[in-house]
């Protein structure tokens, strides 16, 4: 049998989940009460715009006072009151939104402050549950002839609508306050939630005849009428005991969607979060909330600020916010204006825009790598420390090129390939003996460039990115060299004989050892041998290490390349030559220190590369001491 009917739902059980799981916070029920007095206020000015009252409007105001003794707490606004008959229909029918209703009948009224209607859903006022035993309403409407009326309801559903002894226009509730919410009674905890959640309402608030909120926000002003020092000020209250940021963006507009705000760049720490939001949200200049992560792009989460929207859904999941089209548009629209902000500080303040790099390129080449759109806006902006000097590349603040520059600047000298380094300063050798040759390097050396490079290399599709320690260009090799002193007794090169002499010394089957004569004007200056890290397998290390958030071993299958033009290999051949065996058919004093210095070489190419652990330390300093000690004998 078919049936059809309606889904019950019975007050007395949805009520005690309203009082306790209505918000994640319990301060918040102050916020709601406070939000709800603005509304009152604003909608007294708007049925006086509509010529509905001939009363003066007064001056809007929330008052809030406390009795410690009594535990209550009371909530004035000066608005637009109740009736008997609004007071069943707004108090007594739960989730029911008078806001909602009151912006429908009056949406054509010629003023804007309908926009400013803060609560739309219709649960505000029962948050007051969360803390009190009992919660009593005195209000009086503006309509001629009103009378005023009192509504309880002690916790249960039920309740009680009398006739109260109010004379003035307005709302006021009463909080008897439950015992395990008695820390609001303190005033400096209500004064904490009320700078918190409401210190921007531009309706003054008193508490205990004080009052405790700024009223202006800085984001509702024209940019126009602010000063560097406006915004600085206005950062530093936010941000208390932050440096000053880099720069700053106000945002403003009302069209496809009403949106306000600033965000500011402030100075990146090392230990930063990049997934976590610091931007402040805000519904008509009330505090909803420290995380933007659904309405800010993901890759904007490091900036801070405040944005301010009557347009997003306060009252959805998060979940639900993800895929909301309305938010989406947001989320363009502030990458856009981030954007457009960041390519005309490169094109009017070059200066200025170099200075910033360090901490406003983890921004930009994050979101490059998730919003096609974005990348298309900076794409050209996208600048790298380099080796390269000239008048275009210098600055005050370093060295850069664009990628575009750097690959035209260099088509003649090897086409379609990128040299880069990820550690300026453990690679300075590799990048020595490049700048020497004329092969210009580029920096890459931030935590997020490993997914950067990968993300260049598909959008430059025919350019090859190798790190300057991962394989050396034939320009840095001298080819000549290879079949030079070649020992008649044997018939083997010097390149050979090296070879042979280091696999010997250092037992390590699985080292691969290489020996090439390196281009260096000051041969003595050159390194005797270096540690080469193929790019393939060092990126699929990296990779792993990242996925399992560890930090990547040193590879194993890393290349020593012994520099067959460096002095001391004719000293090492020369030592090797030397009596095999002594008398007793042990090595030699000669062999012995031939093999000490390929260790000691051998030792000095990895700590330009990683630092060794405790145990490699000892060994390393042991074989020092040996060779000292050698050396001493010599």
């Amino acid at each position: 049998m078919l049936e059809q009917g309606t889904i019950s739902i019975h007050t007395e059980n949805i009520f005690p989940i309203i009082k306790k799981a209505l918000y994640s916070e319990r301060d918040i029920f102050l916020r709601e009460l406070i939000s709800n007095g603005v509304d009152a206020t604003s909608k007294l000015k708007m049925v006086a715009y509509a010529g509905e009252t001939t009363a003066e409007v007064p001056a809007p105001e929330i008052s809030i006072t406390v009795d410690k003794e009594k535990k209550i707490i009371t909530v004035t606004d000066n608005g637009i009151g109740m009736t008997a008959d609004e007071v069943k229909k707004y108090i007594n029918q739960v989730a029911f939104s008078s806001a909602e209703e009151f912006i429908q009948k009056y949406t054509n009224t010629s003023n804007d402050s309908q926009q400013q209607i803060i609560g739309h859903f219709g649960l505000g006022f029962y948050s007051a549950f969360m803390v009190a035993a009992q919660v009593e309403i005195d209000t009086l409407s503006y309509k001629d002839g009103a009378e005023a009326v009192h509504w309880f309801c002690d916790g249960s559903t039920a309740f009680t609508l009398s006739r109260s002894d109010r004379t003035t226009v307005g709302t006021t509730i009463t909080l008897k306050l439950q015992e395990d919410a008695e820390e609001f009674l303190e005033v400096f905890e209500l004064r904490r939630i009320i700078r918190n959640y409401c210190d921007f309402i531009p309706v003054p608030i008193k508490l205990n005849d004080e009052v405790v909120n700024k009223q202006t926000a800085l984001w509702n002003q024209s940019p126009s009428s602010l000063t560097k020092e406006d915004y600085l000020e206005f950062y530093r209250y936010l941000y208390p005991f932050q440096e000053d940021p880099l720069f700053w963006i106000h945002l403003n507009t009302d069209y496809p969607f009403i949106i306000k705000g600033i965000l500011y760049f402030p100075k990146l720490k090392a230990d930063i979060d990049p997934n976590k939001g610091q931007i402040k949200l805000f519904c008509n200049q009330v505090f909803i909330s420290d995380n933007c992560e659904e309405v800010i792009p993901k890759f904007l989460l490091p900036l801070r600020g405040v944005i301010d929207s009557s347009d997003i859904p306060l009252n959805v999941s998060r979940s639900f916010l993800q895929g909301d089209r309305k938010v989406r548009k947001i989320q363009d629209y502030i990458a856009k204006k981030v954007g457009d902000h960041l390519s005309n500080l490169y094109a009017d303040q070059r200066e200025e825009f170099l200075k910033c790099w360090q901490d406003i390129s983890l921004f930009m080449k994050f979101g490059a790598m998730n919003s096609d759109k974005f990348y298309s806006q900076v794409k050209e902006i996208l600048v790298y420390p380099t080796t390269f000097i000239d008048s275009e590349a210098k600055s005050e603040y370093g060295n850069y090129t664009t990628l575009q520059n750097y690959l035209e600047r260099n088509k003649e000298q090897h086409q379609n390939q990128v040299f880069y380094t990820s550690d300026p300063v453990a690679q300075a050798t590799y990048i020595d003996l490049h700048k020497a040759q004329g092969l210009e390097v580029i920096t890459l050396d931030s935590f997020i460039d490993s997914h950067f490079i990968h993300f260049l290399e598909r959008e430059f599709s025919d350019v090859k990115f190798s790190r300057v320690d991962s394989e050396l260009s034939d320009r840095l090799i001298n080819q000549d060299a290879k079949t030079e002193l070649v020992d008649p007794k044997t018939n083997k090169t010097k390149s050979d004989q090296l070879q042979e002499i280091f696999r010997a010394a250092l037992h390590n089957p699985k080292l691969v050892i290489r020996t090439e004569a390196l281009k260096y004007e000051d041969l003595a200056s050159a390194p005797p041998a270096m540690i080469l890290l193929p790019e393939s397998a060092r990126r699929m290390q990296e990779m792993a290490a990242l996925m399992q958030q560890t930090n990547a071993p040193f590879p194993e299958d890393h290349i020593l390349l012994v520099n067959t033009s460096h002095p001391l290999m004719e000293n090492l051949l020369s030592l090797d030559h030397s009596v095999i065996l002594s008398a007793a058919g042990k090595p030699s004093e000669s062999k012995e220190l031939a093999n000490l210095i390929c260790n000691h070489v051998y030792d000095l190419a990895l700590i330009a590369q990683k630092g060794f652990d405790a145990n490699g330390m000892k060994a390393f300093l042991d074989r020092s001491n040996k060779l000292l000690l050698h050396l001493a004998k010599a």
